[in-house]
């Protein structure tokens, strides 16, 4: 048996996303986190959006059913696949791998636009020249870092000989960048899908292995948010810190704070 298919689920509304948000609102230049980084918990609609996500898996057919679990790290994704398995009734092998953990934003982490643009306005103007695909903040990651682990741990998951499906729980850029490499995009694909179309909270993406795709995989869902919206729960487009907060002329639609 080798694994066909991943389910991706982006981590319910954090306390972090709610912080971010209100700061850009605001026009503030810090973001007022609760916790570090790894330690920021769901929201309560981040809560029941999770339980929205376990309630959708349980709906699946048996054959569609995920029998392992690989979340990141940081406590909203692994809260995230905890309540939904939960809901679900069903338990399940759970891996956590620091490799599926959020884009690390070095020493921009915490900062708005605005806050980056005064205490380090060299970084901001080296950003919007290199761009946020490949812009690396000093002690911090670019998407194309976070794309180099993600490629890692799609190998690993395509060694899995225990299971047909893998269900991982991470974070928008993380999400976004599995099926980035599903899809072979290139730079300006990924940046456009993530201005117009970037991933909700616990939105859900699948993709499978297909031996005659050039990439060796397929995405066959991506931003599903119905098992919210069928249920009533609260719909949030709120992108991280990592994804967007550095902000920069392609960001003006979806420019908000991380810890997402």
């Amino acid at each position: 048996m080798a694994l066909k298919q991943i389910i991706l689920v982006r981590h319910g509304q954090s306390e972090g996303n709610i912080a971010a948000e209100l700061a850009q609102r605001e026009g503030l230049e810090r973001i007022d986190v609760p916790a570090r980084d790894p330690d920021v918990e769901l929201s309560e609609t981040g809560r029941e959006q999770a339980a929205a996500v376990g309630r959708w898996l349980s709906e699946l057919p048996e054959q569609e059913r995920p029998g392992i679990v690989w979340t990141s790290p940081y406590r909203r994704a692994r809260q995230t696949g905890e309540i939904a398995l939960r809901e679900a009734s069903v338990e399940l092998d759970f891996r956590i791998d620091e490799r599926l953990r959020d884009r690390d934003m070095g020493i921009t982490d915490m900062l708005t636009r605005a806050g980056i643009t005064k205490e380090y306005p060299q970084e901001a103007e080296r950003r919007d020249w290199i761009g946020k695909f490949y812009y690396r903040p000093p002690g911090g990651e670019s998407w194309a870092d976070v794309a180099g682990r993600v490629r890692a741990v799609m190998a690993d998951l395509a060694a899995v000989d225990a299971h047909d499906i893998a269900l991982v729980t991470a974070h928008d850029v993380v999400n976004l960048l599995f099926c980035y490499v599903a899809e072979g995009l290139d730079e300006d694909g990924v940046l456009e899908r993530s201005r117009t179309n970037g991933l909700k909270n616990a939105a859900i993406c699948r993709i499978r292995r297909d031996a005659d795709a050039p990439t060796g995989w397929v995405v066959t869902d991506y931003n599903l948010d119905d098992h919210l919206r069928d249920e009533g729960v609260e719909v949030t487009d709120q992108p991280g810190a990592s994804d967007e907060v550095g902000g920069g002329s392609d960001d003006t639609e979806r420019e908000r704070g991380d810890h997402a």
